[in-house]
């Protein structure tokens, strides 16, 4: 009983220093939050970019030194990093960092004033590159914005059925606009939001709508 006494001490002290395996292999062993964005970029949704812009700077106001954040835009094939608009790993000195989201925000504007929409939404690709960037740089907390309507419009040729692999993401919906068949039959609405939630849930992340921009930097951001 002594020896189980005793280890089961040693194991507390090193899982308090880090050292003891807490039971969860795959857990972010990183600090700071990742924040990556996918922005629609297709047909009349350009229109919403300026509520995507909102967005972005609220986010960047609510980013530390060593957090880092990537925006993406959502086209025709979007599992590239040629989609990545604007990328930044904010800096341990607070001005510096500040300096960055200046940086940053300038990319945006840019962006903004010159996209073009896209023919097609891949969704799905869009979520596995930020997938991909966000374990790349391992942050403590990881989390996709998605703004889109998210229908997903693949062209002809193009395989997305993949499953994600999402445990220890949060997956946020933003500014998820009806669309005018949905006013016909609101059941496509609903459905389309339930199968990215299912798809989202059964790859082991947490899913959440909002189209509440308070509620998204109270909630998920701080």
């Amino acid at each position: 009983m002594r020896q189980l006494l005793k280890a089961a001490s040693v194991c507390v002290v090193f899982m308090i220093l880090g050292a003891c395996s807490s039971g969860d292999d795959d857990a972010p062993t990183g600090t700071g939050h990742g924040v990556y964005m996918l922005v629609d970029t297709s047909g009349t949704y350009t229109r919403e970019l300026k509520k995507a812009q909102h967005i972005i700077n609220v986010t960047l106001t609510k980013l530390y030194p060593g957090d880092s954040f990537a925006v993406a835009r959502i086209d025709t094939g979007s599992f590239s990093e040629k989609d990545i608009v604007a990328k930044v790993s904010f800096d341990d000195r607070p001005s510096m960092a500040n300096h960055q989201k200046r940086l940053f925000k300038e990319e945006i504007d840019k962006f903004v004033r010159t996209v073009k929409p896209a023919s097609y939404t891949d969704i799905t690709g869009g979520i596995l590159q930020a997938v991909e960037y966000l374990n790349e740089k391992n942050p403590r907390r990881k989390t996709i914005l998605i703004f889109s309507d998210l229908k997903e419009d693949l062209e002809k040729g193009y395989i997305r059925n993949i499953e994600f692999k999402l445990r220890h993401f949060s997956v946020i919906a933003l500014n998820v606009t009806k669309l005018n068949t949905d006013n016909i039959n609101p059941q496509e609405y609903l459905t389309r939001v339930e199968e990215w939630q299912a798809r989202v849930e059964s790859a082991g992340g947490t899913w959440g709508v909002i189209n509440d921009m308070d509620q998204l930097a109270d909630k998920f951001l701080n």
